[in-house]
């Protein structure tokens, strides 16, 4: 009989993990500031966190899902899920909360947090492939 070898999955550090939700905390939050500021919007801390929660609501069901915390810097495998989870479940939940949705909002979210959610983990994948080399 044969035996058969397993390679042991590669396992992924707790501090990638934390350190790309952290990235995707702030980066959501950082849309919510920037949007607000763009509208003159007033109260800054609670209104950027009353506006950014949808998202980071939609954005933590993005993670779940994807299971993202297996490969949490991958375009595919995290940044996708968390930019559709954020952007589709932030959207689902202004509207069952009767914040705005209109769409303007729609195509500016749908265009900014995929800047910011895809784009850092590409950028992570470029310098990554540049040091292998």
């Amino acid at each position: 009989m044969s035996s058969l070898k397993t390679t042991p999955a590669k396992s992924t550090s707790v501090k990638a993990v934390l350190a790309a939700v952290a990235a995707d905390i702030l980066l959501i939050l950082a849309f919510a500031a920037i949007g607000r500021d763009a509208h003159h919007r007033a109260e800054a801390v609670l209104g950027v966190l009353q506006t950014a929660w949808p998202f980071l609501a939609g954005a933590a069901a993005g993670w779940i899902a994807s299971r993202a915390w297996r490969a949490p810097l991958s375009f595919l495998r995290a940044g996708v899920p968390v930019w559709l989870g954020s952007l589709v479940g932030g959207m689902l939940l202004r509207a069952l909360t009767a914040q705005t949705v209109v769409l303007p909002f729609i195509i500016v979210a749908t265009l900014a947090l995929a800047v910011f959610l895809l784009g850092y983990r590409l950028l992570v994948a470029g310098f990554g492939r540049l040091r292998k080399k």
